[in-house]
């Protein structure tokens, strides 16, 4: 049954009359769950490159959405060490829709990052209550948005050539410059308006379904009060504010290895069912997997994930306690050495990922290539995100740290 089918006939209101989950495990165990409704059609899905309409539906009945919010509003009020474990997960099935995922509990933590009490409150009760997506025009490789003051309002202009979630979120983050200073304001917008209009010109190579396309913001106004963190127009800063991009790398490293991941299983299963020993080796095999050759390459190719998951896993465990913990207790110091650990992870799931994603092809065998199978979609989404930012760079942050126990400024990629 294909994602659409799903969510027409009511698969995915399968929820609808089961217990809800109420521990981390059985978050994760739903989050399977909706990868397996999306790979069974994955493929077809990124071909047609459709808005993923039916997709993020179905992430909101199974109630991923609101996993971060408020108990109180109907929320899981789990943690961000969960949410990285669900992120992988879905990914696994379709890495366009881990993305969004992953995307939308960044910007839905937003104003935690940045937000005074009463703006976090207002904001997680609006997404959490309304089971609301949210996307993000905040692309820092182009010039920032324009904001401009008019009595008590906030006039939000200008375009981004990416703006991931698009016309699939119900709420918009833009962040700016107030015309004549240097202070960047954050600000939550609802994304049905007529000052928010979407290019619809995502169509790069992987990743299709992320609705990454560019935007124009034309004159979109806010109220002063609505600016992230500011009290009476002046911004209240803390280390904390700088967590949001740490926090979104380890985002990125968790999808890379739930792609990663969703490549291995389709390659094995495809070894399993199709693949054929090879007869001219002198040491013939009845099975595929009787392959010296093919266990070899498996057992590498798993064990890399499996390390690589391990120390997503810590780092994860390290960042949600922090994110958990009263905003005024981070230090730029632990801060930074967090943000370390992320790099490294990032670093290694993205060589140890594109390695599986083309190596599987060695052994799947050459009819695999075929693309009525279509493994390159592994390949294709992985190398297309990993270039968000140089990992050279991350490695660089990595070998400061270790050789001068210096840890990285925070910055819009660090």
């Amino acid at each position: 049954m294909t994602i659409t089918d799903a969510v027409t006939t009511g698969l995915s209101d399968r929820w609808l009359g089961a217990p809800r989950p109420r521990t981390s495990r059985e978050w994760i165990d739903r989050a399977e769950e909706v990868a397996d409704i999306l790979a069974v059609d994955a493929v077809e899905r990124d071909r047609a490159n459709a808005t993923p309409r039916a997709e993020v539906q179905l992430l909101k009945d199974s109630g991923l959405v609101t996993l971060l919010g408020p108990r109180a509003h109907g929320g899981a009020g789990e943690s961000w060490d969960t949410a990285y474990r669900v992120i992988r997960a879905v990914a696994r099935g379709d890495g366009s829709i881990g993305q969004v995922l992953g995307y939308h509990y960044l910007w839905a933590w937003a104003a935690r990052l940045v937000g005074t009490d009463e703006q976090i409150a207002a904001v997680e009760e609006l997404y959490t209550a309304n089971d609301f997506v949210f996307g993000g025009a905040v692309n820092p490789r182009d010039s920032d948005l324009v904001v401009r003051e008019d009595g008590d309002e906030l006039v939000f202009s200008g375009r981004k050539s990416f703006s991931t979630g698009g016309q699939i979120s119900d709420l918009t983050v833009l962040e700016g410059v107030l015309e004549g200073t240097e202070t960047h304001i954050f600000a939550i917008v609802p994304t049905a308006q007529a000052g928010i209009v979407f290019g619809n010109d995502w169509d790069n190579l992987g990743q299709r379904l992320t609705e990454s396309g560019s935007v124009e913001i034309r004159d979109v106004r806010v109220p002063w009060t609505a600016a992230a963190g500011f009290v009476d127009r002046v911004f209240q800063p803390l280390t904390y504010n700088t967590l949001n991009v740490p926090t979104i790398q380890l985002v990125f490293a968790n999808f890379y290895l739930g792609i990663a991941q969703g490549a291995l299983e389709t390659a094995s299963a495809y070894t399993r069912s199709t693949t054929r020993p090879w007869p001219y080796g002198g040491d013939d095999k009845q099975h595929a997997t009787d392959e010296w050759y093919l266990l070899e390459g498996y057992g590498e190719l798993a064990s890399k994930l499996w390390a690589d998951e391990a120390l997503l896993d810590a780092v994860g465990s390290e960042i949600s306690g922090v994110l958990h913990a009263p905003r005024e207790d981070l230090t730029a110091r632990r801060r930074g050495e967090i943000a370390v650990r992320i790099a490294a992870g990032k670093l290694r799931i993205v060589d140890d990922g594109l390695e599986v994603a083309t190596k599987i092809y060695e052994l799947t065998g050459a009819r695999a290539s075929a693309n009525s199978v279509g493994l390159d979609i592994f390949w294709r989404n992985l190398r297309t995100h990993s270039l968000h930012d140089p990992i050279a760079y991350k490695k660089r942050e990595v070998g400061d740290y270790v050789l001068r126990n210096e840890v990285p400024e925070p910055t819009w990629y660090t």
